[in-house]
């Protein structure tokens, strides 16, 4: 088989049928579905609809995860069980909330072979819908975006991988305790001296990573300061940006009322500002969300900064974070960035 593709599902009624109708919907002549690639859904103990509409899909073998083993993330342990289970020459680890364009693993399978790389990687394109989405959303992906560099990335949202390579490196098996198991498995390969592809990806994929506030603040502390090196520092940084935004504009509204104030003075403190703004923007604009969206985020400078410094409470301190109705140990206060 060319290809393996595998979805971890753990209580994903309201988004996996979306996800496997995009995928079953590319099987055609010379990329038969069952025969010349598989799909493998890992129901992880759902709770909901997850396991019926899995096997609504023809052609989707829907496995059932072991009972979750102490040491081990429920993702990590998953894709691992279905892994093992797979006939393809390549494995695809991709999200039960994404949804896939056409043609678009034909596509992928050429691109990783054309460059020959061990490791194909995509960041999708987000959709985001909501007060809080859109303001936070692109301050995160923009700061991922200057963290990690191409060359040192991976996204777990979807994960190509050549299978020789990936059970050389010892998969997921390896990173079983790891909360940012895509971060840490792509360590893995590239200490193995494997070469790792990453690019934004719209015309392959898009996913809507949250439906509710609730979802988002608990999967941004669960990661967010793992994924920064000096997440503080960040936080300070990020406020100090906040500050000097919504500061000078009323500093100039301000200051003409209780004290005499040069044009001079008053033009340098609005070219201050503009810096500060142009300098702003042009790092927000590395998350590839559009631009109202870029000039939105100014309203969640205050909420990613507050993220930042409640995941570091739980992941560096506390040392405990939850996720699915299941909590896990953070383990090492490492950066996953230290190691690659």
């Amino acid at each position: 088989m060319l290809l393996s593709v595998i979805v971890p599902a753990r209580n994903e009624a309201e988004c996996l049928g979306d996800c496997l109708g995009s995928l079953t919907a590319q099987s055609e002549p010379g990329f038969a579905l069952g025969v010349d690639w598989e799909i493998l859904c890992v129901n992880d103990a759902s709770m909901d609809r997850t396991r019926l509409i899995a096997r609504s899909f023809a052609g989707v073998t829907v496995l059932d995860a072991p009972l979750l083993a102490e040491g081990w993330t429920g993702k990590s342990a998953a894709l691992w069980f279905a892994a093992e289970k797979t006939r393809g020459a390549v494995l695809l680890f991709t999200d039960a909330d994404t949804v896939h364009e056409p043609g678009s693993l034909r596509r992928a399978l050429h691109e990783r072979e054309k460059n020959g790389v061990a490791m194909l990687s995509y960041s999708p394109r987000q959709i985001v819908q909501g007060f809080w989405q859109r303001a936070l959303m692109p301050l995160v992906f923009s700061e991922l975006a200057i963290a990690y560099p191409p060359a040192q990335a991976a996204n777990g949202q979807f994960l190509m991988v050549v299978r020789e390579a990936y059970f050389k490196v010892g998969g997921h098996k390896a990173v079983a305790e790891t909360v940012l198991e895509d971060v840490a498995l792509a360590r893995r390969f590239k200490r193995a001296g494997m070469t790792i592809r990453f690019r934004y990806a719209a015309d392959a994929l898009a996913v809507r990573m949250y439906r509710s506030l609730s979802a988002m603040v608990e999967g941004w502390t669960k990661n967010l300061a793992l994924l920064f090196p000096l997440p503080l520092l960040l936080a300070t940084m990020r406020l100090l940006d906040f500050g000097l935004i919504v500061g000078i504009p009323l500093l100039l509204w301000l200051l003409p009322h209780i004290m005499l104030m040069a044009n001079t003075q008053k033009y340098a403190l609005m070219l201050v500002w503009v810096w500060v703004l142009f300098r702003y923007f042009r790092r927000v604009a590395k998350s590839n969300f559009p631009a109202l969206d870029c000039a939105f985020s100014i309203v969640g400078l205050s909420l990613f900064v507050a993220l930042l410094v409640r995941s570091w409470i739980h992941t560096k301190l506390r040392r405990r974070v939850s996720w699915k109705g299941r909590e896990y140990s953070t383990g090492s206060t490492e950066s996953p960035r230290a190691s690659i």
